[in-house]
């Protein structure tokens, strides 16, 4: 299920390409806050309207806009980067006070929409840039090319942001394996970072957290063993998926044929850091850490960390995988 790459360096700050609603054809948002302005946009949203209002707000990212995020996440959003897992008032905080250079003809194409209940979609596309982000004196060059997802949930008479997430897109000759370079002063400083959030941050048992932890093990079991049956059973009948490569799986298909592969033979795994929310009382998000023991490619992946947020709807009394994002920092 969760394919191993080459390590990826992932920006500090992965937040361009976050917006708020979907409007109607005879109804604009509101230009300076980008919520909606009637109670009739808030209908079932499609890829190309959320993808415009994306665009938005990458532009309001390039500009160090807080304001506008302010308003469109939900004070239910949450996102992770190392293994730590940010809320809204750290999310707008870093985006008020990253100074960002980005070049003329950015791009965010490919928009896909999948929907995990009337109320919670999910917006993945890719996003194309050339340019560099500066946070607390430290620059970072953006990566090329991204795969972002953001899920969006119905919030009174608007739409909000509840999780946001990109990972770089590698080139296609680059080797799928895990980096074994030394790491640089800057990735140094970004896992103190991650490590010193993560104390601050440490996770509490808790009702939430610990059934969504529950219901994510035997998914990574199956995953391990290869067991396309068990997997079925475990997730909802529409489901979605972006991987370490960055590779959108849209749907069951093709997510169990490439989780099933044999490129990858795992003996073991640990789950970890796990942190669960709730989006509504149907819908919760699961942040973790997992550790794997085994190869991929023939390549030893023995402790590589992957850091996972699933989204999980509840159907009867059994919480159910609908969509999954994972990165390699």
């Amino acid at each position: 299920m969760f394919n191993i790459s080459r390590h990826l360096s992932l920006l500090l700050v992965a937040m361009t390409g976050i917006s708020a609603c979907s409007p109607s054809s005879d109804s604009a948002p509101d230009k300076a806050t980008g919520a909606p302005s009637t109670v009739a946009e808030v209908m079932a949203p499609t890829a190309e309207s959320l993808l415009a209002l994306e665009k938005q707000a990458t532009e309001a990212y390039i500009e160090a806009d807080g304001t506008f995020f302010e308003k469109i996440l939900s004070d239910k959003f949450v996102m992770q980067t190392g293994g730590s897992r940010h809320g809204k008032t750290d999310v707008v905080d870093m985006i008020a006070a990253v100074q960002c250079e980005v070049k003329d003809g950015w791009t965010l194409t490919e928009p896909q929409l999948s929907k995990i209940d009337d109320d919670t979609y999910v917006l993945t596309y890719k996003s194309s840039r050339e340019g560099s982000c500066t946070r607390n004196g430290t620059t970072e060059k953006l990566p090329g090319s991204v795969r972002a997802s953001s899920i969006w949930a119905r919030s009174d008479d608007a739409w909000q942001v509840v999780f946001h997430g990109e990972i770089p897109i590698p080139d296609q000759g680059a080797a799928a394996a895990p980096d074994q370079e030394e790491p640089s002063a800057t990735d140094n400083k970004v896992a103190a970072d991650a490590a010193a959030s993560r104390v601050r941050s440490k996770p509490v048992s808790d009702p939430i957290s610990d059934a969504l932890m529950a219901a994510e093990r035997p998914i990574w079991d199956a995953w391990m063993k290869h067991d396309a049956e068990k997997i079925r059973q475990l997730t909802a009948e529409e489901i979605a998926f972006v991987n370490l490569f960055g590779t959108y799986l849209p749907d069951k298909e093709s997510a169990i044929a490439d989780w099933t592969s044999t490129a990858c033979e795992v003996s073991s795994f640990m789950l970890g850091n796990g942190v669960g929310s709730l989006v509504s009382p149907t819908i919760g998000i699961l942040t973790f850490t997992g550790t794997v023991r085994g190869t991929c490619g023939g390549q030893d992946i023995s402790g590589t960390k992957i850091f996972g947020t699933t989204v999980y709807r509840k159907d009867g009394d059994a919480w159910k995988w609908v969509f999954g994002f994972n990165s390699p920092n």
